[in-house]
Formats: structure tokens, C-alpha cells, sequence
């Protein structure tokens, strides 16, 4: 595709602004047509959504606790039992991998302190998941999905988990995902792992919950947690987030340690929160943040990070706002542009100016950042391997192909080429390496993000997070038909995603990102959004798409 100038004509910029309007107000009768049918159809339920606690959220808990309606203990309970109805029974949406055998001893405790008047922090009470590639010093494994960690126990706790036990969360267990993060082979299915099978999206079980953080994205919208949280390299947060209709918070590469985290690379590596609602990914947000001496990148957030980004939530925090609406990923749904054109003329409709830019990053960005990943995978993967001590299932990314290669589960749907690829590549002292990891940051941030909003003086830029879910299709892989991640991902920059409407019964996301260290003004805006728009509901776990 031949790139557009950023600087549109006055007829066109016209031309554009009366299709918006128009498709805001069709997108407008569309949805309510659909939320009549909705509603017609939850008369006549499964029953699935009598749940006690249905989308309830950190506050609303806290409140029980304060007042002594409900334990922490009673709450565990209650998530525990609804996994195992609804995760692995009736609609069996395969999100979660392990219940953690500690987690009700974990939430007696926490209702002790309570009794003793003790709040360890935001989260005490809160049960969390998390994506099984994130160590965790219990009786649970820590496998990316993999059969060769089935056995793979860590010999600590992560920087993150550490932080969440601090902040009183209780561990809930572990959620599937994607095997490796999403970058094993060619033709893959986001959400299958070796060791957890197939995710399911819990609003139509035969779409796709997207990845690679697929179970993390699944539990939170089917209310099996309250929290959880997934990472991201490339997407892996904030389309899963999208795909389920939740909030999901991909922050500033730095701004949450990964030390004890398993990598791809670590120049695009991170964790951050998914949850119902902006308010709770925000509370968790700042549960997480802090610099780690064991992640260099965490130095650097240093002065830029904070432990309570609920205060930047400001229901009127589009008024005023100089916003970029990213167009590239726009024109090949037009289902999902009707719906992001809505919000475009939404946030208008709330004091906010919207510039149109058709391009951000520079040409070759992604070719780079792909080197960047193998170099780093191959590096970063076996100096995990390493962590895990002498009694490592797997001691080296050459290990792990000849497992792969002999495990027949392994290798059932899809090869191994990225891990190959990766056990080619040289080490991060080679000018291969340093050449690539240059010019995807120049062409990621100097000519990328920071160029077009220096250009355009923008607070923020918005996109479509990505098309609606697709079927699952384990013979010829993910089906993906526009996302909008690349470019805050490749500049290690933050990333918010938040429901913004549903094409049929499938959610769509709306992405905000922006400069490093801007997840303030992100939340303020994806905040207003969401309040103002209330898009987001619970899901139906229809069986197949209806006719």
C-alpha cells in the first residue's frame, strides 16, 4: 500500500468527518438493535451468568470486607467453584491451567489480618490470575504452555508476584495461553498451549479469545477472577483484552519489572493488568509498579512510575484532549469502523479534537523489531533456563527444539520455526543484533510516535484494537484481519485498550497509546471513554455464532 501524507486536504478532512457522522449514527442503530436482541436472548439464558459476584469489581469487594457481608476466604471460594463449573465443565472454556492449591490457606490468612485490622495494600482479598509464564514460589509449575516445563518449578517468586502479594492479593492460579507467548512456529492458534490446550472466547466458544495472554483475557470476562494479569511483546495483552471485552493496560516497557518472567525479548517484554474495568487495571497498574535491581529496563522508571494511578481517572478527561486517530488499520472491516467512527464522534461530542494520520511508524520497523526478538529470544530464554538451577527440566533453547521435536502433543498443529530461527541467530554482541535494535527504536519512537505527535501536537492516538473475533481454526491457524499494536509495541511504548462496542455478539476494542511514561493521560482518556460509553457486558458463551 502506497502510505498517504499525514496532512489531509480540506475537502477531504470534510469528506471524512460527514462519513463518520454518518457511520456513528448507523453504528449507533446497529448496536442498539443488537442490545434488543441481547436482552430478548438472556430472558431465555443458561444460567451460567446466576453468579453472586457477576462482574464485580476491587472496590465493590473491599466494601463487603469492610463490612463483614463477605471473607476473603468465602470470595476464593466462590471464584474456585465457578472455574470449575464453567472453565472446566458446562461451556468449558479451558482458560485456566491450575487452581493454585494454596489459595485458600492464602485467603484465610489475608481475613486474619482483616480480623486484626491489618490491610496489606489495594489488592487485599483480590483474587488474581496469571498468565502461566510468570514465576510464581508455590506448588505450581511455571510452563508458557510448554510440555517440556510441565515439571518446571521456580526457585522464587517474580518481581510481579511479589509485588501482588504485597499489595494482599491472593493467587488464584495460573490461566492458559498462547505456547511460548505466540512465538513457537508458523500458523499457530492463539490461546492452544501443549500444556493447556485450546482457550475458548467466552462470548461465542467457537471464535478465538486472541493471545498470546488468551486464558488471562477468557477467566476476567467470564468472571472466573476479578483480576489477571497477561503479557505482552506484541499484541498479546491488549488483543485478548479486545477479543473478551475487558480493559487491558500494556504499560511503558520498564514500568514492571520481568525479572522472573519468561522472555522473548526483552527490549519489548511486559506485564500489565486486564480487568473489567479501567478503574481496577488502574488500581492494579500501580500494585505492580517499582524499580527491580535485577531489570535494567525497571531503572529507568525511576521518577515516571506510581503506586495509585486512580487519581488520573477523570470522567471528563476528554475535554480538551488533542487526539491522532491511527487510519491505517481502518478500511478493511467496515463493521469495525462504523464502530470506531461512533467513538471517534463520542470523544468530538466531549470537547476533544481529533487529527487524522494515516502513518506512524518508519518503513522496515517491523523487519527490524522481528530481528531484535530472535536475537533476544534465543538470549533471554536460555539465561531463564539457567534460573531455574541444576534441576531444570529444559537447560537451554537447543534442549527445548529436541524436546518439541520428540513430543508428539508438541508438535501436533503447528512447528517450531521461530525457536529454530532464534537457536541460529548469534549472540546480542553481534552488530546484526545492535544495527537491528537501532533502528527499530529510531524508526519506532524518534520517526515514529513522538514524530507524528511533536507534528501534530497530540495528547494521545487512537485505533481499532483489532477485528472481531475469528473462528478457531487449529488446521490453518490465527486469522488475522487488522490490529493496531505495532507501533507503540515496537517503540516499548504504553498502550490501553477499552471496549467500544460489538460487532454481532464479539466485543471490539478501542486502542490509546502514546509516548513512554504517558499511562496517566492514557487512563484519563480511556477512562472518560469508558464512562461515558459503558459498552462493556457480560458474556453469553453461545455456542456457535446464531443465524
Amino acid at each position: 500500500m502506497i502510505p498517504f501524507s499525514p496532512v489531509k486536504s480540506n475537502d477531504k478532512s470534510t469528506h471524512r468527518r460527514r462519513k463518520r457522522t454518518l457511520c456513528a449514527i448507523i453504528g449507533t442503530l446497529f448496536v442498539l438493535h443488537i442490545s434488543c436482541h441481547t436482552a430478548d436472548r438472556e430472558s431465555h439464558g443458561t444460567g451460567y451468568n446466576d453468579f453472586k459476584l457477576l462482574e464485580t469489581d476491587i472496590s465493590t469487594l473491599r466494601q463487603h470486607y469492610d463490612d463483614g457481608t463477605l471473607s476473603v476466604e468465602q470470595v476464593t471460594q466462590a471464584y474456585i467453584d465457578r472455574i470449575e463449573a464453567i472453565d472446566q465443565n458446562g461451556p468449558a472454556i479451558n482458560s485456566v491451567i491450575i487452581i493454585n492449591p494454596e489459595a485458600l490457606v492464602i485467603a484465610r490468612g489475608l481475613d486474619q489480618d482483616l480480623a486484626s485490622g491489618i490491610i496489606r495494600g489495594p489488592l487485599h482479598g483480590i483474587p488474581v490470575l496469571l498468565k502461566d509464564n510468570i514465576d510464581t514460589h508455590d506448588d505450581m509449575p511455571n510452563t508458557a504452555g510448554s510440555r517440556a516445563l510441565a515439571n518446571s518449578y521456580p526457585l522464587r517468586d517474580s518481581f510481579a508476584v511479589r509485588r501482588l502479594r504485597e499489595a494482599g492479593a491472593v493467587i488464584l492460579g495460573k490461566a492458559n495461553l498462547s505456547e511460548w507467548a505466540n512465538f513457537r512456529g508458523e500458523l499457530s492458534s492463539s490461546g492452544w498451549s501443549g500444556a493447556g490446550g485450546q482457550t475458548r472466547n467466552p462470548y461465542v466458544l467457537d471464535r478465538n479469545p486472541c493471545g498470546s495472554s488468551s486464558g488471562s483475557g477468557a477467566a476476567v470476562a467470564a468472571n472466573l477472577t476479578v483480576i489477571a494479569i497477561g503479557t505482552e511483546t506484541n499484541g498479546s495483552i491488549v488483543c485478548p483484552s479486545h477479543a473478551n471485552g475487558i480493559a487491558g493496560i500494556k504499560p511503558t516497557v520498564g514500568l514492571v519489572s520481568r525479572s522472573g518472567i519468561i522472555p522473548i525479548a526483552h527490549s519489548l517484554d511486559i506485564a500489565g493488568p486486564m480487568a473489567r474495568t479501567v478503574r481496577d487495571a488502574a488500581i492494579t497498574l500501580g500494585a505492580l509498579t517499582g524499580v527491580d535491581p535485577e531489570d535494567e529496563k525497571s531503572l529507568a522508571s525511576d521518577g515516571h512510575y506510581h503506586t495509585d494511578y486512580t487519581v488520573f481517572l477523570n470522567e471528563n478527561g476528554l475535554e480538551g484532549k488533542r487526539i491522532g486517530l491511527y487510519t491505517a488499520p481502518m478500511g478493511r472491516n467496515f463493521k469495525v469502523d462504523d464502530l470506531m467512527n461512533a467513538a471517534v464522534s463520542y470523544m468530538e461530542s466531549q470537547g476533544a479534537e481529533i487529527v487524522e494520520i494515516d502513518r506512524i511508524s518508519a518503513p522496515n520497523t517491523a523487519a527490524h523489531a522481528f530481528q531484535v526478538m530472535l536475537f533476544e529470544y534465543k538470549d533471554g530464554l536460555n539465561h531463564y533456563f539457567a534460573s531455574l538451577g541444576e534441576d531444570a527440566p529444559v537447560g537451554s533453547l537447543e534442549e527445548l527444539i529436541a524436546f518439541n521435536e520428540s513430543d508428539s502433543i508438541s508438535m501436533r498443529h503447528y512447528n517450531q520455526a521461530y525457536l529454530i530461527m532464534a537457536q541460529e541467530k548469534g549472540g546480542l554482541d553481534s552488530p546484526e543484533y545492535s544495527e537491528a535494535l537501532e533502528a527499530m527504536h529510531k524508526g519506532a519512537r524518534q520517526n515514529g510516535i513522538d514524530r507524528v505527535m511533536d507534528e501534530h501536537r497530540l495528547d494521545a492516538i487512537v485505533a481499532p484494537t483489532g477485528s472481531p473475533a475469528w473462528k478457531t481454526d487449529l488446521i490453518n491457524g490465527d486469522s488475522f484481519q487488522l490490529g493496531s499494536s505495532s507501533p507503540a509495541a515496537h517503540a516499548g511504548y504504553p498502550n490501553i485498550t477499552v471496549p467500544m462496542g460489538y460487532v454481532d455478539h464479539l466485543p471490539v476494542g478501542m486502542s490509546v497509546f502514546g509516548r513512554a511514561w504517558s499511562e496517566p493521560v492514557l487512563l484519563e482518556i480511556a477512562y472518560a471513554y469508558e464512562q461515558g460509553t459503558r459498552h462493556r457486558r457480560p458474556p453469553e458463551f453461545l455456542t456457535s455464532d446464531p443465524e
